[in-house]
């Protein structure tokens, strides 16, 4: 099966300042990979790079089998990083959600009422029908990702482009746009990503690539997130601990304590018995009271 994106030997930089060196990748049709790396790594210019925003300096990009050669990329759509979207422009959900129809031929630049059910459709399944008419500002920070989202599949692309789609919402709210992610990846939908939360990777996205301005692996994510291939991409001590089928992943701990770094700490008042005037515990008298044990 030929790849739906293929990167051969790129390389990319802004002036004199390279960003990407060497990239060799490619994604086949129903893949579901995500690029995982520390800031400043190159993840989101390799993104523009494959939706023809960006041109490289040497090398080629091809999606489904031809070269971009300074054109937008063919069916494939794009959700940007919350971010970076101004939230004060003067358009409701469904608008943004409608925009999705201008990268579709269409002979009218309006939307017939086909479109306009299809919209309210991708809308009703990620769970925003309901918000169709809101404006963007006011909504939550998983709603906007969805909207964005939703703007992305009524465009129909082959390739899902997705920057940072976990970055600024709470743990539940990520979990369940990875969900979102992987049905729309079980039915057939190949999907690219960003992101910084490597267990959130390691427990949702099948294909990772390490990325540090080069590939340093890439691969199955249960194969290359590994202690010795994190710690070469992040340029700092990584542990992976693996239990029962599941990855656990962090930086390893700093060799010092709390008290070495911040030596008189501002803490709240104490709670329990000395607030309800009981006798204070066993500790040295002498010690300050923020350290002082309390008998509750």
């Amino acid at each position: 099966m030929d790849p739906i994106l293929e990167l051969r030997r790129v390389t990319f930089g802004y002036g004199r300042t390279p960003v990407l060196q060497q990239i060799d990748l490619h994604l086949h049709p129903g893949q579901f990979a995500c690029v995982v790396g520390p800031s400043g790594a190159g993840k989101t210019s390799l993104l523009r790079l494959a939706l023809g925003v960006l041109q490289p300096n040497q090398g080629e990009i091809l999606i489904a089998g031809r070269t971009l050669n300074g054109r937008p990329a063919p069916r494939v759509a794009y959700v940007p990083q919350v971010e970076t979207i101004d939230w004060s422009f003067p358009v409701t959900v469904e608008q943004v959600a409608l925009m999705g129809h201008v990268r579709r031929r269409s002979p009218w630049p309006w939307p017939d009422r086909k479109t306009r059910n299809a919209v309210r459709d991708v809308l009703e399944r990620l769970q925003i029908g309901d918000l169709r008419k809101q404006h963007i500002r006011n909504l939550s920070g998983g709603q906007q990702q969805r909207v964005f989202l939703a703007r992305a599949l009524v465009a129909r692309p082959d390739l899902l482009v997705l920057d940072e789609p976990t970055s600024g919402v709470d743990m539940q709210t990520a979990e369940k746009m990875l969900h979102m992610l992987l049905d729309l990846n079980y039915e057939g939908m190949t999907i690219l990503m960003t992101t910084h939360d490597l267990n959130m990777a390691a427990a949702h996205v099948p294909w990772s690539i390490c990325l540090n301005q080069r590939i340093i692996a890439q691969g199955k994510t249960t194969d290359i997130f590994t202690s010795e291939i994190l710690t070469e991409t992040y340029r700092g001590e990584m542990q992976v601990i693996r239990h029962d089928g599941q990855l656990l992943i962090h930086q390893k701990p700093h060799h010092h304590r709390l008290s070495d770094v911040v030596i008189d700490p501002v803490l709240g008042h104490e709670t329990g018995a000395a607030e309800n005037g009981e006798e204070e515990g066993t500790g040295d008298e002498n010690e300050p009271a923020a350290y002082r044990t309390i008998s509750v």
